[in-house]
C-alpha cells in the first residue's frame, strides 16, 4: 500500500479534526466521548477539572457539568475506569482486558494472601453498595506496604485492584469520593466480551480515529498505550522524520478552524512530542515547578487558531473573588487583530460559563513571548 505523503499543515488539520476542535462546535457530550474516547480525570481545578474543560473546549457554554455526572449516574451512558471516562457502548472492549489483568507478581501474590478480605469487601457492596471507601472496613489479613502514599492504604488498594480485574465498578462520585459497587448494579448485564486480540485492535482503530494521525512508535501516556499497531495507513509529514499512522477516512476532508482554549491534558496536546513535531510549539505544564522558574505560569492554557498552537494563556479561577484572573496572554506568534478578539471571546466565554467576570493584569492585552 502507498504511503500518504502529507505536509504540516494537512496532518495538523487531520488532528485538530478528531479531537472535534475544527468548526462548527459539536452539539452533543456523548456524542464528544465517544470521538474522543476517553475524558481523562484530574483532581487539578485551577479553572476547572479537566473532565469539565476538555468538553467545553468542544461544546462551549452550552455545557453543564452536571451532564457528566448524569450519563455516569443516571443515564449510564459513560462509565469511569482507570481515571478515564468512556463511553458505556465501548466497555465490552475492555471486558477481557479486566479478566486478565494480574498486575504483576506483587499485586497477584496480595490479593491471593487478601482473599478473605477481597471476599468481605464483594459481600459488603452486594449487600450495601455503593458505598465510599471510608465506610469500607480494613479486614486485611497482609498490609500493603510502600515508601509511598498507598502504604497501608488496603482498602483503596483493593478496590482499586478489584476494578481493574473488573470485580468492583465506581459508580459515581460525590465531590471527589468515588462510590464503589458490584458490577451488575453500574455495568450493563448484556454487555458482551469481546475477545482480548479483536478489542485490542478495536480499541487501536479507535484510538486512531480520535487522534487522527500518531506515530508509528510512540511512548504509553496516562493508562493509555502509545502505538496503534499497523491499523490504519502509513503516512510521512512533510520536514519530520519518521513514520505515521493516519486515519484514511481522515484525508481530504474539507477543514474550517476556530480558536480552543485548551486544558494542558488535553488529548490534542497531551502527547507532548507530536505537538512538537506537528505544531512546533513549546509547552510545559509548570504547576510542579517553583513560581520563579516558570515561564508561562501555573496552569497556562495553550490556545488553538484554527490549525496553530499560537500561545498560552496563564489564567486561574479566583471563586471567591468571582474573577476569571487572566495575568499574561503569551504570543509564540504575533498576535494578528483576529487571533486577539478571538482569544478574548474565548475568555469570555470561559469566564460566563464559570459563572465569573473576565480580570487580571492581561484582560485586555497580550504579552509577546520573546525567545
Amino acid at each position: 500500500m502507498a504511503v500518504h505523503r502529507l505536509d504540516r499543515a494537512e496532518a495538523r488539520r487531520i488532528a485538530v479534526r478528531a479531537q472535534l476542535l475544527d468548526a462548527p462546535r459539536p452539539t452533543d457530550l456523548l456524542a464528544v466521548v465517544r470521538q474522543l474516547t476517553l475524558l481523562q480525570i484530574d483532581p487539578t481545578a485551577a479553572v476547572a477539572p479537566n473532565v469539565d474543560l476538555v468538553a467545553w473546549s468542544r461544546l462551549g457554554s452550552s455545557y453543564r457539568p452536571s451532564q457528566v455526572q448524569e450519563a455516569l449516574e443516571r443515564d449510564r451512558t459513560l462509565f469511569e475506569h482507570h481515571a478515564m471516562v468512556r463511553p458505556m457502548d465501548d466497555l465490552p472492549l475492555y471486558l477481557a482486558d479486566m479478566a486478565a489483568w494480574t498486575g504483576g507478581d506483587r499485586r497477584r501474590e496480595w490479593l491471593r494472601l487478601n482473599d478473605r478480605f477481597r471476599r468481605d469487601v464483594l459481600a459488603l457492596l452486594g449487600a450495601s453498595g455503593p458505598l465510599p471507601s471510608r465506610d469500607i472496613p480494613d479486614t486485611s489479613q497482609v498490609a500493603w506496604s510502600s515508601t509511598g502514599w498507598t502504604n497501608n492504604r488496603n482498602v483503596t488498594q483493593m478496590l482499586e485492584f478489584l476494578l481493574m480485574r473488573g470485580e468492583v465498578a465506581i459508580a459515581g462520585r460525590r465531590g471527589r469520593q468515588r462510590l464503589w459497587d458490584v458490577p451488575e448494579r453500574v455495568y450493563p448485564t448484556d454487555a458482551s466480551v469481546v475477545p482480548l486480540d479483536e478489542a485490542r485492535r478495536r480499541r487501536a482503530e479507535r484510538r486512531l480515529r480520535s487522534l487522527g494521525i500518531v506515530r508509528e512508535t510512540a511512548p504509553a501516556s496516562a493508562g493509555e498505550p502509545g502505538s496503534v499497531g499497523q491499523v490504519g495507513e502509513r503516512a510521512t509529514v512533510e520536514g519530520v522524520p519518521g513514520t505515521w499512522r493516519v486515519d484514511p477516512t481522515a484525508l481530504g476532508q474539507s477543514f474550517t478552524g476556530r480558536t480552543a482554549l485548551l486544558s494542558p491534558f488535553d488529548r490534542l496536546v497531551h502527547d507532548r512530542i507530536r505537538m512538537a513535531d506537528l505544531f512546533t510549539f513549546e509547552y510545559v505544564l509548570e504547576m510542579y515547578k517553583p513560581r520563579a522558574k516558570r515561564r508561562w505560569g501555573y496552569f497556562a492554557l495553550p490556545i488553538l487558531h484554527h490549525d496553530r498552537l499560537v500561545g498560552k494563556v496563564d489564567v486561574t479561577a479566583d471563586r471567591r473573588g468571582g474573577t476569571l484572573r487572566v495575568d499574561v496572554i503569551h504570543e509564540d506568534v504575533p498576535f494578528t487583530a483576529e487571533i486577539t478578539e478571538a482569544v478574548h471571546e474565548e475568555l469570555r466565554d470561559l469566564a460566563s460559563w464559570l459563572s465569573l467576570t473576565v480580570g487580571g493584569s492581561a484582560a485586555g492585552r497580550s504579552d509577546a513571548a520573546r525567545r
